[in-house]
């Protein structure tokens, strides 16, 4: 349920301001709930990691697995971000993407 509220906040953040900086913390708050929302599906109550023997339950370690890439990607994605608006302020002198967009 967390998950699913930040990735709404974040989504609300890309769509309501205007900094470039401000936008991509936005999406890395996205990834954050979509990362958060996975593993939780993953989650059993009184679970083991399925190496472990001895337990009737075990926990899926496929989301867990999945999540990890994505960890990876998000952090290529900020990175490409923040290099890609220290261009941007490096030509226009700003960060408003109203005023960079013609």
């Amino acid at each position: 349920m967390i998950g699913v509220v930040l990735f709404l906040i974040g989504t609300f953040g890309c769509m309501t301001r205007r900094n470039f900086i401000k936008i991509v913390l936005c999406v890395d708050i996205m990834f954050l709930g979509l990362i958060l929302f996975f593993v939780s599906l993953g989650y059993t109550e009184g679970g083991a990691a399925p190496i472990l023997g001895g337990y009737s339950t075990y926990v899926d370690p496929l989301p867990q697995t999945l999540m990890l890439t994505t960890v990876v990607v998000e952090l290529s994605v900020t990175s490409l971000a923040l290099a890609l608006a220290i261009k941007v302020y490096e030509q226009y002198k700003t960060l408003n993407i109203k005023e960079v967009t013609p």
